[in-house]
């Protein structure tokens, strides 16, 4: 496989449950693979996390496990028929006391709070967005509004309100219920989808230890960025958290389409910035879920992301259900391949200015400073938490960073880093032998040869979280 430093994640579903394709899928690419927890049951992801560990090792690649939680799913009722089709300049209600099907003059609401949330002049957005209607009155439990832009509505589609405001909780009680189970199979990774500020991230970071507790784990912690509330907190909610995800969909609805390029590069700047992981979703490879090949908008989607320095691009549809799971993981790795090789190195430039405080944090900026310009093969991180990897993957640089750690746990986590290839190796606790263990690992892999020159950090004394202390350049014998 060629060697690439943008991860991919992949969403499994119907049409990518079957072992064999899975291992194909992961052959050709897959970093991460994306459980949905808006679809299918508990069993369902067990299951498939089960399938995900064992095709894994079938392959001798550890792949990161990502539970993405459903969240707050403001959502229109039923219909008599099943559907309706809204005509431009036609009334209808939205009424959160109806309990009979809808029809076309009005349907009931799952979000019961709708209501007491918007007023006349207000404009929401149906099914992401294909369906236009502006608030002519709130009258008790009933909105009254006007289609703007019509279309079909069928059961239970999403609302938006433009510019956002909806205060549905980032977490609801199915969310609290999934998180059990993700735990149970110790997703490495929980996406929450819609949170608003630091505390929704706070909130699913202590349900998620607590859950992990009793099997020894810690997740991290994705926050999906998809709310227009969340854009002016984004600093805070990257705090809170351990990445982001632009997630482009919902956002798009709430802030406008022609607004989420620049957000998303800003986004991907800002997490870079504050050494966090940043991941690229939604509508990458749309086509390919009927089509062999994307379209050229699609590659240039992708390969932007790669250029502005995104650590992963997503595919959702595209491997759940899509016709051409496979053949999407190999054309978004070879875009990703290609357009890495266009990228604009400048490390001199995002060092200055800096200042590191930590130790740990200083030998990782000297390991990628000398790396660079000794034109060295590798650039080796002993790390226990994964701490010293994402560090140096927050710079661009042409020389892959091979992360070797005794911990699983941190092996898959790492699997999502940009330019990380993460190694097992129990290494022992005697530092000499421990770096002899290194580089026969990487000679036996053929990464490195006689003559080569590398840099390796690590920590003495050995296997101490947050204890990078030593840089050593070597050359090999």
């Amino acid at each position: 496989m060629t060697r690439r430093a943008t991860k991919i994640v992949a969403t499994l579903g119907p049409a990518s449950s079957d072992p064999a394709l899975l291992e194909q899928m992961i052959r050709a690419g897959v970093n991460v693979v994306r459980l949905n927890f808006s679809h299918g049951k508990a069993q369902d992801h067990i299951d498939r996390a089960h399938m995900v560990r064992e095709v894994a090792q079938r392959v001798g690649r550890e792949i990161a496990i990502m539970a993405d939680l459903q969240g707050p799913k403001i959502r229109v009722g039923k219909f008599a028929d099943g559907k309706v089709m809204l005509e431009p300049g036609q009334k209808f209600v939205l009424d959160a006391a109806r309990t009979e099907l809808g029809d076309i003059d009005a349907v009931g609401l799952d979000y019961k709070a709708l209501p007491r949330e918007v007023k006349a002049g207000d404009v929401l957005l149906l099914n992401d967005g294909l369906i236009v209607i502006t608030v002519d009155a709130v009258k008790g439990e009933a909105v009254y509004t006007t289609v703007k832009l019509g279309g079909e509505l069928s059961n239970n589609k999403g609302i938006n309100k433009q510019g956002g405001g909806l205060t549905a909780p980032a977490l609801t009680a199915k969310d609290m219920d999934d998180i059990r189970t993700a735990m149970s199979f110790q997703a490495d990774y929980v996406a929450v989808s819609f949170p608003k500020n630091a505390t929704d991230m706070e909130m699913a970071r202590q349900l998620c230890n607590v859950a992990a507790a009793e099997y020894g784990h810690k997740p991290g912690l994705i926050a999906k960025i998809e709310r227009a509330e969340a854009i002016p907190r984004l600093e805070e909610i990257l705090r809170a958290s351990d990445g982001i995800m632009v997630a482009r969909g919902d956002l798009a609805v709430e802030v406008g389409n022609a607004a989420v390029p620049a957000l998303q590069k800003r986004m991907i700047k800002l997490a870079r910035e504050n050494d966090k992981f940043v991941i690229t979703a939604t509508q990458m490879m749309e086509s390919m879920i009927s089509n062999p090949v994307p379209t050229r908008a699609e590659v240039s989607d992708v390969a932007n992301a790669v250029l502005d320095g995104t650590d992963a691009v997503m595919l959702s549809a595209e491997t759940a259900s899509g016709k051409y799971p496979l053949e999407t993981v190999q054309e978004m790795a070879n875009i990703c391949h290609v357009a890495e090789g266009y990228e604009d190195f400048k490390l001199e430039a995002d060092f200055t200015g800096k200042t590191f405080k930590r130790i740990d944090q200083s030998i990782a900026m000297g390991a990628l400073f000398t790396a660079h310009h000794l034109g060295a093969k590798a650039i080796v991180a002993m790390t226990d938490s994964g701490s010293t990897a994402l560090w140096m993957s927050r710079h661009l640089i042409q020389v892959p960073i091979y992360a070797i750690t005794s911990k699983v746990a941190t092996q898959r986590k790492m699997a999502l880093y940009r330019n990380v290839r993460p190694l097992f190796i129990d290494t022992s606790a005697d530092r000499d032998t421990a770096l002899k263990e290194a580089e026969n690992h990487l000679k036996t892999r053929g990464i490195v040869q006689s003559g080569d020159v590398y840099a390796i950090t690590c920590g003495e004394p050995m296997g101490a979280p947050g204890g990078t202390n030593m840089l050593k350049i070597c050359q090999v014998s």
